[in-house]
């Protein structure tokens, strides 16, 4: 038997808003309880035997697992709370308890990251066993050379005890020449331009290990420091091109279908 629960937590829990969101849509009658329009949002549902109705629609009880895709900005760190810093759980659309971001995007760089309360999942994706894809737009100072690029691609020292594994690499773009290399009509949306150096290279770097600081520590190592860097994919999940900076929404049922299954 299902314990009963407050009727905004009920609504939080299945998605429905944040806790003081739902408060909102209860206050003005836009919840029905087994037909009856309720205003108070401490009012208790059994959720094994009660209908409630959002909007004219059916609520279900909230999932065992939520998945969260977040179009991480500057400025905020991947964490569930920090004493210095925003972190990316202020841009997530609900106050469920257990959330966590799936990995770590640095501080300063921007892009696709997954926030959910499935554990295992997220110990699938992050296990270094897994060997899952994870695909950075790379703006570096300098250009990226032949050489740069062969050694990338076969594995290099960062300081740690192993080379790394073999990245993929893709020139798209850049300074001078660069600018006319086949394929930069396929350069990631929404990105910074500003403050561009004399000499810069654009690239896909594709990596499937998940170190501290690893691509920045790639790119210093062949001689090119990062200025830019947004996680574009992860695994099957790519960043769609309308969910804009700081946007974050629910997974689709097929991308969680594919997460599960990769």
């Amino acid at each position: 038997m299902a314990k009963a629960v407050r009727l905004d937590k009920f609504l939080a829990d299945a998605g429905k808003g944040t806790r003081s969101e739902v408060k909102k849509f209860i206050q003005k009658g836009q919840v029905q309880i087994n037909g009856l329009t309720v205003r108070k949002p401490e009012q208790k549902v059994d959720q094994d035997k009660d209908q409630v109705m959002l909007a004219g629609e059916t609520v279900g009880a909230a999932p065992e697992f939520v998945y969260y895709l977040l179009n991480k900005p500057a400025g905020c760190v991947s964490a569930t709370e920090d004493r210095h810093d925003p972190t990316v759980m202020e841009y997530v659309p609900s106050d469920r308890k257990g959330l966590f971001p799936v990995g770590r995007l640095d501080k300063d760089t921007e892009g696709l990251l997954l926030i959910t309360d499935d554990g295992q999942l997220a110990h699938e994706l992050l296990s270094p066993v897994k060997h899952v894809d994870k695909t950075y737009f790379v703006r570096v100072e300098g250009q990226v050379t032949e050489e740069a690029v062969r050694k990338l691609e076969t594995g290099l020292d960062i300081g740690e005890n192993k080379l790394t594994l073999p990245a993929k690499v893709k020139i798209v773009g850049g300074s001078g020449s660069f600018s006319q290399i086949s394929g930069q009509e396929d350069l990631v949306p929404h990105v910074r331009v500003e403050n561009l150096p004399e000499i810069y290279t654009e690239l896909y770097l594709t990596i499937r290990e998940g170190k501290f600081h690893q691509v920045k520590r790639m790119m210093e190592a062949v001689g090119t420091p990062v200025i830019y860097l947004k996680r574009i994919s992860m695994g099957p999940l790519t960043l769609p091109d309308d969910l804009k900076k700081g946007e974050c929404r629910e997974l689709t049922e097929d991308e969680i279908a594919a997460l599960k299954r990769h």
